[in-house]
């Protein structure tokens, strides 16, 4: 069958089980455009920019188990995917970008709108292609896929000239695609094996056992293993910011988030471990604090399933390499009771005396109120999902919401990128039409990609958003405010109407000062059919607690002053 490369991009698409694709149209991509017109079993998304196209791939591949597919055409459509695109690679997410290139007579003369794609997004995905004739894209793409999908998970991108998206080829597909939400089946190896019987023994060896649960475990889909594994050994359950919603948030076990905003407890109890499970998370610097105080009586067992990622950054008595869900289910017999009864009722204790969950009083509407009143109304929907942006509201986000089901709680993590949450929301709305999917904003990374709502509107997706508004780019406000001598310097950021500017783009929108509106406001939102904003118009001079300071480690980690040793707090 003799097709243009357009086709065949269209073709290929649909055999990899491709259905929803984000993108913004340009020269360069124009070919591939046209094709779909013939193709309406690809449902394409017009976002109103392209770094939108990326997010929202990413958002839609993280709760699919899918490969997320993001379009843009060269030169500044390609360039404005790379915010994304490195965001998906920080956060192992399958991603396949599709971008148009000038045509190939025109490459190296700075044709209009030519960039070195592939030079540089390189460094930004796990492989990028340049496809020089439509008789390769088929295989190219196939093997986009599969990278994309293996391993530890992330972008690819495939730049195509325009030329090539017009020229003809005979099309054949390589071969029958693995499925997006294959799981890896290949035996463990005898020195995996070997390795699993070293952590089952030094978890029985262990008097103060911490289990720290990162986005791996969600990758990997070994939620009940790790379940598993805390309830036949007792021991708690502590989560990475990308691992909140891998283990049950309101488990007996759970402990919370740890790290520079995570719970007192939580980094007191990692402090004084003596084992402690690192499960698919990286000890990245926002978990550890100052790395060469991190758990300094710990013995450590790593699972990861990148080699190159165990032992990195901390030292690793255990590795494990491998998929976590082959691994724990080769670990989970070899484990038993872990009778430590001593160190349950030191984390109690901790618990107890350090309320970092506590609010404190004010006359102010606090970002905090608004998150437990959200608690309880995701307790009564379940299925919801949360996708955050980057800043205060994520960490109150992170605090005060407990998940129990798997994989509710989408954010951008290693990257941290403003703005992400308005369009992930839209890849995650598309990819489950049928949940409830709240979207949390602070007013700086709104601001980025309110574009957006156009977008959310023309498809009317149902996104929920909460859109929190305290006037200020608030984590930089409150590091100014602590570490550089209260200079407030560019983050005061007025910002519009939001009220006016939701409904000029057709959602129905609200605003909220007071306490007692906040749950209402929150049940209108709920219960609308269409997407709906909630303005909360927060104190500008809160600051998240407890957090690490910068330079510091887990045992120096501050607690809110206003609520420290057990102080009245707010309701």
């Amino acid at each position: 069958m003799k097709l243009k490369g357009s086709e065949i991009i269209c073709e290929t698409l649909l055999h990899e089980g491709v259905d929803l694709l984000f993108g913004h149209p340009g020269g360069a991509i124009l070919p591939f455009y046209d094709a779909l017109w013939s193709y309406p079993q690809l449902r394409h998304i017009l976002v109103r920019h392209e770094q939108a196209a990326a997010h929202a791939a990413d958002g839609y591949a993280r709760v699919t188990g899918k490969v997320g597919v993001c379009v843009a055409t060269s030169g500044p459509g390609a360039t404005n995917l790379v915010t994304g695109i490195m965001g998906a690679k920080a956060d192992s997410v399958p991603l396949v970008a599709i971008t148009g290139q000038v045509a190939r007579a025109s490459l190296g003369s700075e044709a209009f709108q030519e960039c070195d794609t592939c030079s540089i997004v390189a460094p930004c995905t796990k492989r990028t292609f340049m496809v020089m004739s439509a008789g390769d894209l088929a295989p190219t793409l196939h093997e986009a896929f599969q990278i994309a999908r293996e391993g530890r998970p992330g972008p690819v991108l495939v730049d195509v000239p325009r030329d090539v998206q017009l020229e003809e080829a005979e099309f054949e597909f390589p071969e029958t695609p693995s499925k997006p939400d294959a799981p890896l089946s290949a035996p463990l190896s005898d020195e995996v094996l070997e390795e699993v019987q070293n952590a089952a023994r030094l978890i029985s060896e262990a008097k103060r056992p911490i289990i720290i649960s990162g986005h791996g475990i969600i990758a990997s889909g070994a939620s009940q293993e790790l379940k598993q594994l805390a309830e036949v050994t007792g021991i708690p359950v502590i989560t990475t910011l990308l691992g909140l919603s891998g283990f049950p948030g309101n488990h007996p076990l759970s402990l919370g988030m740890l790290g520079m905003h995570g719970m007192y407890w939580s980094n007191m109890a990692v402090d004084q471990a003596d084992v402690i499970v690192g499960l698919g998370m990286r000890f990245d610097d926002r978990v550890t604090g100052r790395v060469s105080t991190f758990a300094p009586h710990a013995r450590i067992i790593h699972l990861d399933i990148e080699r190159d990622q165990v032992g990195r950054n901390v030292p690793v008595e255990v590795p494990l390499v491998g998929d976590a869900k082959a691994v724990l289910k080769a670990l989970v017999p070899l484990v038993k009771k872990a009778e430590v009864p001593d160190w349950i009722e030191h984390i109690e204790t901790l618990k107890r005396d350090h309320p970092s969950l506590a609010i404190p009083n004010s006359d102010m509407l606090q970002a905090q109120h608004v998150f437990r009143d959200l608690n309880e109304l995701l307790q009564e929907n379940p299925e919801s999902v949360v996708v955050t942006g980057v800043g205060q509201h994520q960490m109150w986000a992170a605090q005060f919401l407990f998940f129990d089901r798997c994989n509710s709680f989408v954010s951008s993590g290693g990257l941290g990128a403003m703005g992400f949450e308005l369009p992930a929301s839209m890849g995650v709305q598309a990819g489950l039409p049928n949940t409830s999917v709240w979207c949390i904003a602070g007013d700086g990374g709104f601001q980025m990609t309110l574009q957006e709502l156009a977008t959310i509107s023309e498809e009317k997706l149902p996104v929920k958003i909460a859109l929190f508004n305290n006037g200020h780019l608030g984590m930089v406000r409150q590091w100014q405010e602590m570490y550089f001598q209260n200079h407030l310097k560019a983050v005061p950021i007025p910002g519009p109407d939001y009220i006016k500017l939701a409904q000029a783009y057709g959602l129905e929108a609200v605003r909220v000062t007071d306490r007692e509106d906040v749950m209402p406001a929150l049940r209108q939102a709920q219960e609308s059919k269409g997407p709906f904003l909630i303005e909360f118009v927060v104190d500008p001079s809160a600051n998240v607690y407890p957090m690490v300071p910068p330079g510091g480690g887990l045992a120096d980690t501050i607690e809110d002053p206003a609520v420290a040793g057990g102080a009245q707090a707010g309701p």
